[in-house]
């Protein structure tokens, strides 16, 4: 039994949903441990696509536990409805627990969200206007709400009233009055903590105490090592740390528990929202990636920018996640290329680096150096998971020859290969590497 950390490795939308579904198959517990409804995972379970923003992917396997970490800021009827769909297609009897030290999206965070990214001009992130920001800035500055807070009606009067009094002046000095009424707020967040109240608890604990009678427990991170706010493109990232080692803070265990981490990376590289992108593809190529890939924001449906495969980011990702491996999706989209490039370094300024520059500014001066590689033909979704039910070795050489190259490049192995949306398109060489050293992907 071990606790397995899955982190994205590069922008987000790696399909980090896929694989922890897959992977949940054989955990006892899955745990989100960071982001909130800005996130999107979508998943294929039997006959039913799932779209989870906030809930943990492996909720939909029966005899798994599901919870919702500390490091999630949670808004609660995004929650519901999520849980209401979950039952309208057939998941029921679920084991959902939310920690009460999570915090809670309001509606100011919604508003500041809005007006804190219009009034940043050429510097804004992108974000998805879901009050994220504002709810991780309320926790540093002591004005957040928490889950438990929902359960306690004086508790919740006293933090409301003082919130709301600061969020009318702040929402007054970006010139837009706004009129936060305490009761309708109270009222609504209090019912739904009471219709929450049941999954409530203190995670952390329970969490611990699974560690200590050595059941599996996968820890499911949101977005992507490139949009972490201490280690990716700064400005332009997420509001909470995305990188394995948030996996232990957001839940709430020892860093010492963690025994393997994964990075998911997809074959080539998207991003959304703002910010340098290096290998960006504003071709031909690249609107062919975005449609083949079907490349569309799960929660806010903008298009992806695309562009190659970039291992001075994705050894980025490799240094400060620690990986242990990699699961690589989206394999079969770049089918039907004839040659294909991937980034090995960059030229900023002159001089060549393969170290990811922290200078927002100098990011945006680099320009790919790429390793051209032989391309493969296009397969039917069909071909792909036959090819994928087969093995690794019956995949078209020149498709092996590229995974082999990443993992040499990276010094990483590779031990999940996805070519399709579906579970049967998966190869699975979790047990080759994990055996014993890989020589090979």
């Amino acid at each position: 039994m071990a606790v397995e950390v899955v982190v994205g490795a590069q922008w987000g939308d790696e399909g980090k949903g896929k694989v922890v579904d897959f992977y949940s198959e054989d955990a006892e517990i899955v745990a989100r441990f960071n982001g909130g409804d800005n996130a999107g995972h979508t998943i294929m379970f039997g006959a039913n696509e799932f779209k989870f923003h906030l809930l943990p992917a492996g909720i939909v396997r029966k005899g798994v536990t599901a919870v919702i970490g500390n490091g999630v800021v949670i808004n609660p009827e995004v929650l519901l409805r999520e849980l209401a769909d979950l039952e309208a297609k057939g998941i029921r009897g679920y084991k959902l627990f939310i920690s009460e030290r999570a915090q809670v999206i309001l509606p100011y965070h919604l508003v500041l969200d809005g007006l804190e990214e219009s009034a940043k001009g050429g510097m804004k992130a992108g974000t998805t206007k879901r009050g994220i920001g504002p709810a991780y800035s309320d926790k540093v500055a002591r004005f957040g709400i928490t889950m438990g807070d929902l359960l306690d009606a004086d508790l919740l009067k006293q933090k409301l009233e003082v919130a709301i009094a600061v969020k009318k002046k702040l929402t007054a000095a970006y010139g837009q009055e706004q009129d936060f009424q305490f009761k309708k707020i109270f009222d609504t967040y209090y019912e739904m903590g009471q219709k929450l109240k049941k999954h409530i608890r203190n995670t952390s604990s329970l969490l611990v105490q699974a560690i200590q009678r050595k059941k599996s427990v996968l820890l499911e991170g949101a977005q992507g090592t490139l949009l972490d706010p201490d280690h990716g493109t700064y400005p332009y990232v997420t509001s909470s740390n995305a990188v394995a080692g948030a996996g232990a803070i957001g839940s709430g265990i020892g860093p010492r528990a963690i025994d393997w981490v994964v990075g998911v990376t997809k074959a080539y590289t998207t991003r959304v929202g703002e910010g340098p992108f290096t290998t960006e593809l504003k071709d031909d190529i690249g609107i062919h990636i975005r449609k083949v890939g079907n490349e569309y924001g799960t929660t806010t449906g903008r298009p992806r920018r695309c562009g190659w495969l970039d291992l001075v980011a994705l050894g980025h990702a490799v240094d400060v996640n620690g990986l242990d491996a990699l699961a690589v999706t989206k394999l079969d989209v770049l089918g039907g290329l004839r040659r294909i490039n991937v980034a090995v370094a960059y030229r900023v300024d002159g001089e060549r680096t393969t170290i990811f520059p922290a200078n927002i500014n100098r990011l945006a001066r680099a320009e790919p150096v790429y390793k051209e590689l032989d391309g493969w033909e296009a397969q039917s979704p069909a071909e792909w998971t036959s090819m994928a039910k087969r093995g690794f070795s019956h995949l078209p050489s020149a498709a092996q020859e590229y995974l082999e190259y990443v993992c040499g490049e990276l010094g990483v192995p590779i031990e999940l290969v996805s070519l399709g949306p579906s579970r049967e398109a998966t190869i699975d060489l979790r047990d080759e590497l994990r055996e014993g050293p890989a020589q090979r992907p």
